[in-house]
């Protein structure tokens, strides 16, 4: 579990997501574009997480329905094994039956974690996919645009230019279509 305490000011409003702290009157994060929570609101969600994890078993039982959450090189798998652990997020690493587990003959390993854990296991992933990225710092407004050929104009979905799709690359960013 993440050790390091944060002072709450109930005074204070917070973002849900990257909890970034703003003064009183502020209504949305400047990151996330989200609505803003009070310093009150936010320990009463940190005094609710806190409850969770200390009622949470760090021991997977066999009578535990297990998912398996990423498969890739044991190293790999063993720091996120590391990262979910200090986050109070117990997992297992399993390997397939034609593989040693141990990673030496380059095979990929399982980490495989408890349904119940999916929920909180999806939000850290998200935060820690933002934070390593750099997506934190990025519009991702136009992700969802298609190059499409045959209509008036694009698109690019990666920095939102409108363009003629006769042109198979964005002239703004170069993305290449």
């Amino acid at each position: 579990m993440n050790t390091m305490k944060y002072r709450i000011d109930p005074e204070l409003q917070y973002c849900p997501q990257c909890q970034d702290e703003y003064r009183a009157g502020i209504i949305e994060c400047a990151s996330c574009e989200v609505e803003l929570i009070s310093g009150s609101k936010m320990l009463q969600a940190q005094e609710r997480k806190a409850r969770r994890l200390e009622q949470r078993s760090m021991e997977i039982t066999p009578e535990d329905e297990l998912v398996d959450i990423i498969k890739g090189p044991v190293l790999n798998i063993k720091q996120v094994q590391t990262r979910l652990a200090g986050e109070g997020i117990p997992s297992i690493v399993a390997a397939d039956s034609n593989s040693c587990g141990k990673g030496c003959c380059g095979s990929e390993v399982r980490l495989q974690a408890r349904m119940t854990d999916v929920q909180d296991i999806m939000a850290f992933m998200a935060r820690e996919h933002m934070q390593t990225t750099g997506l934190v710092d990025h519009d991702t407004s136009y992700a969802d645009a298609v190059f499409d050929a045959s209509a008036l104009d694009s698109t690019c979905p990666a920095c939102g230019c409108s363009f003629s799709p006769k042109n198979k690359i964005c002239p703004d960013c170069g993305l290449c279509f």
